[in-house]
């Protein structure tokens, strides 16, 4: 198979590139007075301003002749249709299903998806209906007012962001708390305020065996147990899993563990029974209203055409800045606070996705995937790394997420978003600050370069609707940046062998084995955590 690079509609957009590069975002808005206009798109609540980045009309129309060569509409047609495109799993990828009720018809393994889809939402209102009515809960007749979600990756990323972005100080239904990390600094900080009589815990993990989540999940049970005993403790326990025997065995009733099939990857699952902590919070409605959102963003995704398309619009201007421009990373400032930890989720979701060096024929690459992905909300991350952003010696893109919620301080903080991308794309030069009178050995210091590119969401406010095609947007855009790339994004092996590494271990650092088999360093390092150096 010939190279991407070496294809024709790569060659093309390489040269658009070439001639296009020294051409600033000002003379770009100069030359076409409707350039706003013409890079700017709306679908399901969200719009996407991509006029602020450094691609001709021509540049982007080259852009799209090589996501036909790479045939990334049927590619898209094949993941819907439930084709086995995690080739290196042999499994499809349908999470779409979870959510849009008419490609739950299709049938895997034999059965109907959406047959399995609706009972697992039985069950899951079955047991929120439970909670937030304040039904008394278990032999124990316990009312429950916390729920603890232990997770971690996809299995936490997903739930927490969702958690935070739709409750309200207020709400009816209970506090959920989240615990994902091994370190016991943060499970005992979310049970020190926990009454355990008033307690439930849910433990999510895809293979039962995830190192971070069982242990997190034993200290709870122990917790719990030396308060309630070991039945009562028991009763405190659900499990999101598809591996239902692990659960069983660990002690964990059948009418208490719910599935999550083999064809939802992790940090495809919010949408899947790994969302219940959500629905816990916020009502099933609101957690239905969130896969509704999402679903629209699917039926977009599947019917707009190619030009008007917000997930591949996005992608191939995400692969311009990483191959053409080789930016290196891709900044995330969402302008609201309930959106704090999306930096987080999108990060997983392309970093694990495509962060890939083979293609899907285990062919090496020869080009880049994958930028790092990083950031922080909005207006923190001002007084943090904009700095770099503006004066800095690279020239990165920027995604800028606002939400639209008219007044008061909104207003300021809409202000701030729109106004940094203003400033990133304009800058200052030293003659404004001359005609200003900053004295001249000042001006190099307070100019700023500008012509920094940003990319615009807004979403039309902030509800489970709007959130859903938000995540839903961000989960199609990197697929189409796959298989431009010809990449499967939906494996994760580098994630395994640090697992399996760090499982290896722990028997070493305990005493329990020799470290001899270990590189040097590692064998210094465990000896200085045991104290014999």
């Amino acid at each position: 198979m010939t190279s991407l690079t070496a294809t024709p509609a790569w060659r093309d957009a390489a040269g658009h590139y070439d001639a296009t590069a020294g051409i600033t975002l000002e003379e770009l808005f100069a030359a076409d007075p409707q350039r706003a206009e013409r890079f700017t798109r709306s679908a399901a609540g969200v719009t996407i301003d991509q006029s602020k980045t450094h691609l001709t009309p021509a540049a982007l129309a080259s852009m799209f002749e090589l996501a036909y060569q790479e045939d990334v509409l049927g590619w898209r047609d094949r993941m819907l249709g439930g084709e086995r495109i995690n080739s290196t799993e042999d499994r499809p990828a349908l999470h779409v299903a979870l959510r849009t009720p008419e490609l739950g018809r299709l049938t895997v393994e034999g059965q109907r998806v959406d047959t399995a889809v609706d009972a697992v939402r039985a069950r899951m209102r079955e047991l929120v209906d439970a909670v937030r009515s304040g039904h008394p809960w278990g032999a124990s007749a316990g009312v429950i007012t916390d729920v603890v979600h232990i997770g971690i990756g996809g299995s936490d990323l997903g739930p927490r962001l969702a958690c935070e972005a739709l409750s309200s100080p207020g709400e009816d239904g209970p506090r959920v708390h989240f615990i994902a990390n091994i370190d016991p600094a943060e499970r005992d900080a979310v049970f020190a305020g926990l009454d355990s009589a008033r307690t439930l815990v849910i433990v999510a993990s895809k293979t039962f065996s995830t190192l971070e989540t069982l242990a997190n999940a034993r200290a709870a049970h122990g917790l719990l147990a030396s308060a309630l005993g070991e039945a009562a403790a028991a009763e405190r326990f659900v499990a999101i899993t598809g591996r239902a025997d692990r659960a069983r065995e660990w002690g964990v009733a059948d009418e208490r563990i719910l599935p999550l099939p083999d064809w939802v990857g992790g940090r495809y699952s919010l949408w899947s029974a790994i969302g219940l902590p959500v629905a816990m919070a916020v009502g099933m409605d609101r957690f239905e209203a969130l896969c509704a959102g999402a679903a629209a963003m699917d039926r977009h995704f599947r019917d707009a055409p190619a030009e008007d398309n917000l997930p591949l619009r996005l992608a191939l201007v995400d692969i311009w800045y990483t191959n053409f421009v080789a930016a290196g990373c891709r900044v995330i400032v969402p302008y609201a606070h309930r959106l704090r930890s999306l930096p987080h989720y999108l990060q997983q979701l392309e970093m694990e996705s495509n962060g890939k060096s083979v293609d899907r024929h285990g062919q090496t690459l020869d080009y880049a995937t994958a930028p790092a992905i990083w950031g922080q909300q909005g207006t923190n991350g001002q007084h943090a790394f904009f700095q770099w952003l503006h004066q800095g010696s690279w020239r990165v893109p920027c995604d800028i997420i606002a939400v639209r919620e008219p007044g008061g301080d909104r207003d300021a903080l809409a202000a701030n978003a729109f106004g940094q991308a203003a400033a990133l794309l304009a800058g200052r030069d030293q003659e404004t600050l001359r005609r200003a009178d900053v004295p001249e050995s000042l001006r190099p210091h307070r100019a700023m370069p500008g012509d920094r590119p940003t990319t615009t969401l807004l979403l039309d406010g902030l509800t489970p609707e709007t959130l859903g095609a938000l995540l839903a947007l961000h989960e199609h855009r990197v697929f189409c940046q796959a298989m431009v790339w010809r990449i499967n994004p939906f494996d994760q092996w580098g994630v395994e062998l640090g697992k399996e590494r760090a499982g290896a271990l722990v028997p070493v650092l305990r005493g329990e084995e020799d470290a001899a088999e270990w590189d040097g360093s590692t064998r210094g390092l465990v000896a200085r955590w045991r104290g014999s150096v």
